[in-house]
């Protein structure tokens, strides 16, 4: 007796069949996405950053709920940073703004410059003041600023004190420059990068009028030339 196989639609390339009404889910290493999300994120810890968390490392499950609990996803933007940095964010609409954001980049295809500042983790304020007056310059003349912290030897134990410092970097710099990039730790450097954003030029104060001198008011004159 003949044995008949029943045909059930076409099966994926590389991966079984989808089951009915299930989609890839992001980040899934079959598909072409760039960014692991969610469950396919594999480190046990990670460095949550932006607007609507409160910034800090967390373990993975923790970092997972907290998605959860604003009915987003948990993205990773940066897996070789150590811990990995992540944001929690719609992932559709953050494929649509790095889209958009490439796009905007091939038309601008401008040189950019970037300028490197050094800080130690137990900068003084002087040298501090000094490094910030040369941020603003680097940023007033339209190049990108990278800052790192270099901790050397026993120092990467003020490693959280080292992003405090660039945090506060990022802030007093805010007039001339937007953060691109958080304060992340690489080896045992920690950088930050800012970009220029466009200032307004300032307005030209007036020229104040001289005053009209009355017809009461006469120089005054040497007595010594005075006729006798």
């Amino acid at each position: 007796m003949e044995k008949k196989t029943q045909f059930n639609g076409p099966r994926r390339p590389g991966g079984s069949r989808p089951r009915p009404g299930q989609r890839p889910r992001p980040g899934d290493r079959n598909s072409k996405d760039p960014y692991a999300t969610n469950e396919h994120i594999r480190a046990r810890e990670v460095r949550l950053v932006g607007d609507n968390v409160e910034q800090g490392v967390y373990p993975i499950d923790k970092a997972l709920r907290i998605a959860r609990e604003q009915e987003l996803d948990l993205i990773e933007i940066s897996p070789t940073a150590d811990p990995p940095v992540c944001r929690i964010l719609d992932y559709q609409k953050f494929l649509y703004q790095q889209k958009k954001r490439q796009k905007e980049q091939k038309q601008k295809a401008t040189k950019v410059v970037v300028k490197e500042i050094r800080f130690g983790p137990q900068t003084d304020d002087h040298d501090y003041n000094f490094k910030l007056k040369h941020a603003k310059g680097f940023l007033s003349e339209g190049s990108k600023v990278k800052a790192y912290v270099f901790f050397r030897g026993r120092s990467i134990l003020f490693k959280e004190q080292g992003e405090i410092l660039l945090l506060r970097f990022a802030n007093d710099l805010e007039e001339y420059g937007k953060v691109e990039m958080m304060p992340v730790l690489e080896g045992k450097r920690m950088t930050i990068m800012l970009s220029p954003v466009k200032a307004q030029a300032p307005k030209k104060e007036k020229a104040p009028r001289p005053e009209k001198k009355e017809d009461g008011d006469k120089p005054a004159t040497d007595n010594n030339s005075t006729r006798e």
